[in-house]
């Protein structure tokens, strides 16, 4: 069986990815920095061939593909991020001052989506890609690139928490085909120089 990596990108700088807010549902843009970002990211993924790439349905994914040279990419409702629900727009300081135990990866959010449910999204989606023999690209976001990478090496859901995913960062995971085709994390959190 031939090796099967998945490369994940997250997209790239919007204006609530400064602030530290929440982004789940609301559909914002990238800003000029988070396009200069998405390109960067592009070319560092240039001459690097995908069997496959799939790209979350929100904009700034979108974009952050389609800047990055994927424009094709096909919209993949799983690659969404956590929908926040109440939380959507508010910063986890925020959160804390009103629920000092709040951990997304344990508690969801209310209105939004639990950890079992996001969790879900991640299992059917390494399901699908387990099987496949070549690489996959993925665009998609901070919270949910987390989960997938610990679901994919089979840690608890709470630590994901220790997995820093910066703005158009990539990561490699694969089935390793010389050691019965475990998975792993071959690199993490690649972030490009952007110009300027």
């Amino acid at each position: 069986m031939a090796r099967m990596e998945l490369f994940f990108m997250r997209h790239g700088e919007t204006a609530w990815s400064l602030t530290g807010q929440h982004t789940g549902l609301t559909d914002l843009p990238l800003t000029e920095h988070g396009e200069d970002e998405a390109r960067a990211l592009g070319g560092v993924l240039h001459g690097v061939s995908f069997d496959q790439v799939f790209t979350s349905p929100r904009r700034r994914a979108l974009r952050t593909a389609e800047l990055a040279g994927y424009a094709a990419a096909v919209i993949e409702p799983d690659l969404a991020e956590w929908d926040y629900g109440d939380y959507d727009g508010v910063r986890s300081d925020e959160i804390l001052k009103q629920q000092p135990a709040w951990n997304i990866y344990t508690d969801g959010c209310p209105g939004g989506e639990s950890p079992a449910q996001v969790a879900a999204r991640a299992d059917r989606l390494i399901a699908r890609w387990s099987a496949f023999p070549g690489r996959v690209g993925a665009f998609s976001h901070g919270h949910f690139g987390r989960v997938l990478a610990v679901r994919w090496i089979g840690l608890p859901l709470g630590m994901a928490r220790h997995f820093a995913i910066g703005t158009a960062s990539y990561g490699i995971l694969d089935r390793d085909p010389g050691r019965d085709h475990r998975p792993r994390i071959v690199q993490w959190n690649i972030t490009p120089v952007t110009p300027g």
